[in-house]
């Protein structure tokens, strides 16, 4: 099993290169929709948020309220760092879970967003950064994502610096261009894998 962490800032299109990498066979593990399962209505993860933030953060039908939450956490580092202390682990295990089921011979890439800042470099095999100018990044969210450009710009501070990121990464695909200019570069990348996962079998 070759074990690739994908990672990228806020708005870079780490998930469109996800979705290219498992259409050439990739198994991926997307911690970010583990993170939304960890804390859904009778998890001990929601009871966890819920005991460090209070009922605020819950909407009526007594689900969490992401927008409320995310507005709490991204202006305040304690906060933030609370959050992370309930979901992170909850993650983790339910991540190693998945990919103990993925099968020996599996390409797995766990797409991570706060990779670099957790500092998890050490769990892969292959740390894959999707890079984009911060330009590039305030356009995409506030274009698509309707994102007001100082909640974008919070988002963004609250991420590892472009830097730290590329500092860590063995390979990165640079995302500022067309999706089209995107697929050879994914395409080039997995047959990297698919001969180092080879090589390491």
């Amino acid at each position: 099993m070759l074990r690739v962490g994908l990672t990228g800032g806020i708005g870079s299109g780490k998930s469109e290169v996800a979705k290219l990498l498992v259409a050439c066979g990739a198994v991926l593990i997307d911690a970010d929709r583990i993170a939304r399962e960890v804390v859904e209505p009778g998890t001990p993860g929601l009871a966890a948020v819920v005991k460090e933030f209070g009922d605020d953060v819950l909407t009526s039908e007594g689900t969490l309220d992401r927008p409320r939450l995310g507005a709490i956490v991204f202006a305040d580092e304690d906060r933030r760092r609370a959050l992370n202390a309930i979901v992170h682990p909850l993650v983790r295990d339910r991540s190693a879970e998945l990919e103990r089921g993925a099968g020996d011979g599996a390409i797995v890439v766990q797409d991570v967003p706060l990779l670099v800042e957790g500092g998890m470099m050490s769990h892969f095999d292959v740390i894959l950064v999707v890079d984009a100018s911060p330009k590039t990044q305030l356009d995409r969210l506030v274009r698509l994502r309707g994102m007001t450009e100082q909640d974008a710009r919070d988002r963004m501070a609250a991420q590892a610096s472009r830097e730290e990121r590329r500092a860590a990464a063995d390979v990165i695909i640079d995302n500022d261009g067309p999706r089209e200019a995107l697929e050879p570069q994914v395409r080039a990348v997995w047959d990297t894998l698919t001969q180092r996962a080879a090589d390491a079998g």
